[in-house]
């Protein structure tokens, strides 16, 4: 079953083009991802530290196993350093 999984995150002022282009980098690793479909990123305008990832991916396991890869923990962690509170995810399922 597909899944969309939403990832909010509040940078830093100052970081956001270097937690922009990391995003880029994390997307392009995830595109060789088994089960990855499609990502988009998005920033709000209301607030411009506020950034949006949305993925979606054939099954829940198979996020899981990107989201635990060693390869997107390391880009994370850099993402981390540049954050004002940790990163929000939520998964959903189609109904």
């Amino acid at each position: 079953m597909a899944i969309r999984v939403i990832i909010e995150r509040k940078v830093e002022p100052g970081n956001e083009l270097r937690v922009n282009d990391l995003l880029i980098k994390l997307r392009s690793k995830a595109m060789h991802a088994p089960g990855y479909i499609s990502g988009e990123t998005l920033r709000s305008l209301d607030d411009p530290h506020k950034f949006i990832v949305i993925s979606t991916w054939n099954s829940l396991e198979e996020w899981k196993a990107w989201d635990n890869s060693e390869e997107r923990k390391a880009i994370q962690e850099e993402i981390d350093k540049l954050l004002k509170v940790p990163s929000r995810t939520t998964v959903y399922v189609y109904d």
